[in-house]
């Protein structure tokens, strides 16, 4: 055990033992994402009292545990992880109608939003089991609280989580598309070998902007916002900014003011004679409307008219 935890055990045990944990219940546990100072106190002490302790990586949360000061044996450790969730799933209903406590914990975060739990949880639901969540780190909102990104509007309030896009170039340019007349704030995540291939796909959203929160909560945490287009060229600025995992936010699309009725009829005419990005340069320096407004405003134009394409020539 890690010594600046050892008052941490203790603490939990003060803090969580008075609430009643009932047996044959699953307990969907959140891990840190990084630091791990950040795991709660009543994690912890369901850590230490869970008969079973089903997990992605064995190796990784026995390491993790360990770090804690608690200990499990192998056989109180269960994989279940997305190549196996639905046979080991059936594991943990067993030990659950056996009246163990079994706490189900992803690698990292909060198990069931992108990784895997959610179909762990359907099973024991299925079989009439009670499954309690113990809330804690969790990369989304860690990414949305540092972004501003979030709009509060009617219109654009919230945001979309979409996870992972698809690996293979077309279909990850259709989901792009798609994305791109979701006018909230969209959550995605990447791996940092793919993250290039991401920011070449968003390229053609333009001004829209983007934050790229890597590595949250650890030494190296970096979080920047940057126009659509710009993300390649920020990336290729250094070679640690490619490395650790990703939280990709788009940020809500631009909603042109009240008063911007002239602006927009302005910009209609620049159209019909100016290619897009000249046309939308003279309509905010005679209008003074925001460039970037007058720039997604064009852009969903010229995506109407083409029928979804995007090029901005």
């Amino acid at each position: 055990m890690s010594a600046s935890f050892a008052t941490a055990l203790a603490a939990a045990r003060d803090a969580a033992a008075a609430q009643h944990y009932p047996q044959g219940t699953l307990y969907i546990v959140a891990t840190p994402i990084g630091n791990l100072a950040d795991v709660t106190l009543r994690a912890l002490h369901v850590l230490h009292l869970a008969d079973t302790v089903a997990c992605e990586d064995t190796r990784h949360t026995q390491a993790l545990l360990r770090a804690y000061g608690i200990d499990k044996s192998a056989h109180q450790l269960l994989a279940v992880h997305q190549h196996n969730e639905a046979e080991a799933a059936q594991h943990v209903v067993e030990r659950l109608q056996q009246g163990q406590r079994v706490a189900y914990v992803s690698d990292a975060g909060t198990p069931g939003v992108s990784d895997p739990g959610a179909r762990l949880v359907q099973a024991v639901r299925a079989a009439g089991l009670r499954c309690v969540p113990l809330p804690g780190a969790s990369s989304i909102t860690t990414a949305l609280s540092a972004a501003g990104a979030v709009a509060h509007s009617a219109e654009q309030g919230g945001f979309v989580f979409a996870g992972f896009l698809p690996v293979k170039h077309a279909e990850r340019a259709a989901a792009v598309q798609v994305l791109s007349t979701e006018p909230r704030c969209v959550v995605l995540l990447e791996a940092p070998h793919r993250i290039q291939e991401l920011a070449l796909a968003l390229a053609p959203l333009g001004e829209r902007a983007v934050t790229l929160a890597r590595e949250l909560t650890k030494q190296f945490e970096e979080i920047t916002t940057q126009p659509a287009h710009a993300l390649s060229t920020w990336l290729e600025g250094g070679a640690q900014r490619a490395r650790g995992e990703f939280v990709v936010l788009l940020h809500p699309v631009p909603v042109a003011s009240d008063n911007s009725g002239e602006a927009l009829r302005v910009l209609r005419l620049l159209l019909k004679e100016l290619p897009l990005k000249t046309a939308v340069r003279l309509a905010a320096e005679v209008t003074g409307a925001s460039r970037n407004v007058l720039y997604d405003t064009a852009l969903g134009w010229k995506r109407e008219a083409d029928g979804g394409a995007s090029d901005d020539s």
